[in-house]
């Protein structure tokens, strides 16, 4: 009677679908349903996003032997001497500045260090071209700074002392890492904080000094950190064109524009460009060798090191070290700035017509690159979240990774490689215009705002996907669950249940991108319509023609749009360590 009775309650409980099992079905279900449409939008913007370099690859490939003879004898050894030395000594100070900032703040307490936290971040706001916009002026010969030396030494000329000449690639390399620093210290600084003291406390305990502890101890651990900020420094230091050209260093970036718009030379550019590209796959590729094999992980509670308190000559030093990069790198170009812009306006009265053109030209292009760059962004990590329980979860996830990578492709390069799906574009569109309406042919997007959107977009979509990415990982899945059960649709969930919570990620995400498509050069020069100027670009021609004046008012505009972002940045990752 026994074994008549338990027979069917064992079938009904193994033919019973486990709770779980009925989840994931759930899931799946909800998954397969909404995330059709999402993935094919994401596959199109990575197609998007891959479109620039595959065209630059058959623009290079289309150029004749004869190019190729003579960017190897002429142009390519010599720039790429110069990049390589500039990235090399680029990262050597980026390096010592960032790591260095970053364990005097966490590992020391002096005077200043609550405020020097967050201050050693804002060379951020200011871009490269400006700072050496800036101290191309201040320590100009006759410039303020070579000027007071030559009276306190009695000189009364500059042909009888003067500072070695700023134009030059140790000057490039200077200026270029006192701005970049902070990629590196930002990184550093958090991996440092959450480094376990009982790790150091251990390694005092044996009988390890203080400078032992940090080269022993902490620095090995910080490593993938520091590999991350070198990196990103040395992309900012690749796509720079303003900076390189300013003090008269021949990069790879400068070589890409001046064989385009000087030479007309379209597949030399591309040519150059793709040595661009193989130099940034290097890039990337050491540093994720260089993290490939680092990894650290401890079942101690992560205690914060408790900061050693300074006092006397040793807090003053450490006080002196810690405020020289901020100085350097942003308070004293934002105060020559300042100054220049002010005796401008004392004497004209007023900015020029042109200037404020430029200005309304800027928050335009900006204002249309920073919503599509969002609802691009917002696509992708919808989609990834949306279908990662469907069939197709690693076409997801390699299409949202394609999309991001435009970070890593040199404003000049980008703009080289969108010539032709941009002609492209119109084409097919003014045909089929043409056959609808009768008008004659037209161009939509090249040579107008919409190209300079297109790559501002491709350009930044890194950081919206970042964005959108963080702030759906705090939402819990089962709310679009309980939505959709609800009779809700796809993209009724997104409109009504996660945007609301995603405010504050795309308000943040919205406002970096926005900042970064103020400050864009190498992409608005190629590609801005005939006449057209941004802030950009209407500062690098004032500099180019040796004229300060209203490019001071450009330039402490840029700045003081940078300053926010970078405040928000500083008030969110760097929380005062105790």
């Amino acid at each position: 009677m026994a074994s008549t009775t338990d027979t069917p309650r064992i079938g009904a409980a193994v033919a019973a679908p486990s709770p779980a099992r009925s989840q994931g079905r759930l899931k799946h279900f909800l998954a397969s349903e909404a995330g059709t449409g999402w993935l094919v939008a994401t596959v199109l913007i990575a197609l998007g996003v891959l479109a620039p370099v595959a065209t630059l690859i058959w623009h290079a490939g289309g150029g004749s032997f004869e190019h190729w003879n003579h960017l190897f004898e002429h142009v390519l050894p010599r720039a790429l001497v110069n990049t390589s030395l500039l990235l090399a000594g680029v990262a050597v100070l980026v390096t010592a500045l960032g790591v260095g900032a970053a364990w005097l703040i966490t590992a020391y307490r002096f005077p200043g260090r609550s405020i020097l936290s967050w201050a050693l971040l804002l060379p951020l706001a200011v871009p490269t071209y400006i700072v050496a916009f800036a101290y191309l002026d201040i320590l100009h010969p006759i410039g303020p700074v070579q000027t007071f030396i030559r009276e306190l030494l009695g000189y009364t000329s500059p042909r009888q002392f003067r500072l070695p000449d700023l134009r030059s690639l140790p000057g490039a390399i200077v200026l270029l890492g006192f701005v970049l620093y902070p990629y590196v210290y930002l990184s550093t600084r958090i991996m440092f904080a959450t480094q376990a003291a009982s790790l150091m406390e251990a390694a005092r305990v044996l009988g390890e000094s203080g400078r032992g502890v940090f080269l022993r101890v902490a620095l090995p651990m910080a490593r993938p950190a520091i590999a991350i900020g070198v990196s990103l420094a040395l992309l900012e230091a690749l796509n720079d064109i303003g900076a390189s050209e300013f003090l008269g260093v021949q990069t790879l970036t400068v070589s890409v524009y001046t064989t385009w718009v000087t030479r007309n030379d379209l597949a030399g550019a591309a040519q150059i460009a793709l040595a661009m590209l193989a130099m940034v796959a290097l890039l990337i590729m050491l540093e994720r060798r260089g993290r490939k094999r680092q990894r650290y992980a401890s079942n101690l509670r992560a205690r914060p090191m408790q900061p050693r308190q300074l006092h006397g000559p040793r807090a003053a030093v450490a006080t002196a070290l810690g405020w020289a990069p901020v100085v350097i790198g942003f308070i004293a170009p934002a105060l020559y700035l300042a100054s220049e812009t002010f005796k401008h306006l004392a004497i004209t009265g007023a900015v020029s017509d042109q200037l404020l053109a430029s200005a309304w030209n800027t928050l335009k292009v900006a204002l249309l690159a920073t919503f599509f760059t969002l609802a691009c962004g917002l696509a992708v990590a919808w989609a990834a979240r949306v279908v990662r329980h469907s069939d197709h979860p690693p076409l997801a996830r390699i299409c949202a990774r394609i999309a991001t990578t435009g970070y890593a492709i040199p404003g000049t390069v980008l703009a080289i490689g969108l010539l032709t799906p941009l002609i492209a574009f119109d084409s097919l569109l003014s045909t089929l215009w043409a056959r609808l309406s009768g008008a004659d042919p037209a161009l939509w997007l090249m040579g107008s705002v919409g190209a300079l959107v297109c790559a501002y977009v491709i350009r930044f979509l890194a950081i919206s996907v970042g964005g959108m990415e963080s702030g759906l990982a705090r939402i819990p899945p089962s709310l679009e669950q309980a939505a959709r059960l609800l009779g809700e649709s796809p993209a009724g969930t997104l409109r009504r249940v996660h945007l609301p919570l995603l405010r504050p990620a795309i308000g943040a995400a919205g406002l970096l991108v926005f900042v970064d498509a103020m400050k864009e050069l190498p992409a608005t020069l190629l590609l801005r319509p005939a006449g057209f100027e941004t802030l950009a670009t209407w500062l690098y021609a004032e500099a180019s023609r040796g004229t300060y004046e209203e490019g001071a008012v450009a330039a402490l505009a840029i700045v003081l749009a940078g300053l926010l972002p970078v405040i928000l940045l500083a008030r969110s990752q760097l929380k005062p360590v105790y």
